[in-house]
């Protein structure tokens, strides 16, 4: 094989393996143009899935709930305000919404991103939102 074709083979060989480590790079949407986003989830739909969740966990007919507060907010990290021991999380600011409900003499809280669903936080392990800013 002449040096020359090598040389190629090394070459697309090397593109190949950059793409494999560095998959968000290998992409087919063209550069300075957005690629596709999670979508959003608004507070009213965090709120009806908590709802359904506390039904669902508690077995307390949703009529029988009650909605104590539900609000956007800023969350530390990416632990969404209830970490695990022992895991490690994205250390940036998070924007995404807090739900707590009165499910007979207990209170769920609801944690979520703005991209996620709603997640019951055990109350050992739930921490506050940021304070909200003025602006």
């Amino acid at each position: 094989m002449p040096d020359h074709d090598r040389r190629a083979l090394r070459r697309v060989g090397t593109i190949l393996l950059g793409l494999m480590a560095f998959p968000g790079c290998a992409s087919d949407v063209p550069p300075g143009r957005p690629g596709p986003r999670p979508a959003a989830t608004s507070l009213a739909s965090v709120v009806e899935s908590a709802l359904d969740d506390a039904t669902r966990r508690t077995g307390i007919a949703r009529s029988q709930l009650e909605l104590l507060g539900a609000e956007a907010v800023t969350w530390s990290d990416g632990s969404l305000g209830c970490p695990q021991p022992g895991m490690m999380y994205t250390q940036a600011l998070v924007p995404g919404y807090r739900v707590r409900i009165r499910a007979g003499g207990e209170v769920l809280d609801y944690h979520a991103g703005r991209s996620g669903p709603a997640a019951p936080c055990p109350a050992d392990r739930a921490q506050p939102p940021l304070p909200a800013q003025d602006t």
